[in-house]
């Protein structure tokens, strides 16, 4: 087990009904002018934001409003949110959505106290220091962004599109109001694509050359199994409250890093993932469907044990002591089964990749065959995350 420190001061504020006091907690932690974030004109639409309106107005909180944002949000609506923070004089950010408005929330709270660049933190140029506080109201449980350390953000650069991660304590949210009724109305591919997200914040974690570390991988086998459990309930009875509730506390649990703390963490999947959605504009979880199981089949070599310890725990198959290798193949086949049961895509096809697009992938991903490497769990040159693309593009299902 790995030394660690670890802390979330991230309140939740879980349940029902819940986010109808986001005024009353804005005004609890005596902030008294507000940016709102959001997404898609849902958040209208729904009725959503005008309550949430309505609740600073109560409170006598001031406040300005910024939508617009997109899935994979990108660094132009981080740069305007910036300027509104700086000419209105904001000293909160509230983000009413899902992980795209939460991480450019996250983004504009870094930039608005600095002095250059925001997306210098992105590029590894500089660390942040400083930074407002963000808060949230989840609507699409999916990235774990409520209370993760983690943000995300894409900027075309010299004709290149570069989506990259800041991780920084800074980052971290004040608060989370996780209202479950509040993701009734998600559709199911993107229930779907919220779930194989963080199944995938969980299995980053899961694989790890770290030893004796069994308190965590049975939390992360513990929570794997209850998401598996309980996505096909939400997503076929979207309207049911026990399901989603489950479903929505586990997408914090995945990725607030306590299924991590001991361990060295893999994050290559993610990385190589993330230039599809770049390039695409494909969903986050749909990429992660296609990338990590053709991750796991290039890899699973490197500790059949570990893989075979997957396949009994979380989907329960007999294990083969005689050939433990045709075990972990069958877990890789179940986790398939079970992204492709909740319709979830497994192929470049299926997403729109090309497999022509491949070298440029690799030079987007940053790559190369001498220093520049993938993971933790085995180092991924190049070559290695080429032919990790070349098997997600060659995919072909069978049941």
């Amino acid at each position: 087990m790995e030394n660690f420190e670890f802390v979330v001061p991230t309140k939740y504020i879980f349940g029902q009904g819940t986010s109808s006091k986001c005024g009353e907690i804005v005004k609890g932690y005596g902030y008294k002018n507000v940016l709102v974030v959001y997404g898609s004109e849902h958040a209208k639409k729904s009725g959503l934001l005008d309550r949430i309106e309505e609740q600073l107005k109560t409170n006598s909180i001031d406040y300005s409003l910024l939508g617009g944002v997109l899935p994979n949000p990108r660094a132009d609506l981080v740069y305007k949110g910036i300027d509104i923070g700086r000419e209105k004089k904001i000293d909160f950010i509230l983000a009413v959505g899902g992980g795209s408005v939460i991480d450019t929330a996250k983004a504009i709270a870094l930039g608005i106290p600095d002095d250059g660049d925001f997306f210098d933190f992105f590029t590894k140029k500089r660390k942040p220091h400083t930074a407002l506080k963000v808060g949230c109201v989840l609507t699409i449980p999916a990235a774990g962004s409520e209370s993760s350390l983690s943000t995300v953000i894409e900027k075309e650069i010299d004709g290149r599109v570069v989506k990259n991660g800041c991780g920084s304590p800074l980052n971290r949210p004040l608060f989370a109001v996780l209202d479950p009724e509040l993701t009734y109305s998600v559709s199911k591919y993107q229930t779907a694509c919220g779930i194989t997200d963080m199944i995938a914040h969980i299995l980053e974690r899961y694989f790890t050359n770290s030893k004796g570390v069994t308190v965590t991988d049975y939390m992360c086998e513990g929570l794997l199994k209850s998401i598996i459990e309980n996505a096909p309930i939400a997503i076929n009875d979207p309207k049911n409250y026990d399901a989603r509730s489950n479903i929505m506390w586990a997408g914090s649990l995945a990725h607030n890093n306590i299924c991590g703390v001991d361990r060295v963490q893999d994050w290559a999947s993610h990385h190589i993932e993330h230039q599809l959605s770049a390039l695409y504009d494909v969903a986050h979880g749909a990429g992660l469907a296609v990338i990590f199981p053709a991750w796991m089949d290039y890899v699973y070599k490197h500790d059949v044990m570990r893989f075979a310890q997957f396949a009994v725990r979380v989907f329960g198959i007999s294990m083969d002591f005689d050939d433990p290798s045709s075990t972990a193949r069958d877990g890789i086949k179940a986790f398939r089964k079970f992204l492709h049961s909740i319709g979830m895509p497994l192929s470049f096809e299926e997403i729109g990749a090309k497999e022509e697009d491949i070298p440029h992938l690799l030079n987007m991903l940053g790559v190369d065959d001498v220093n520049r490497t993938e993971g933790q769990f085995v180092l991924l040159y190049r070559k290695d995350c080429e032919a990790i693309y070349y098997r997600a593009a060659h995919y072909k299902y069978s049941d």
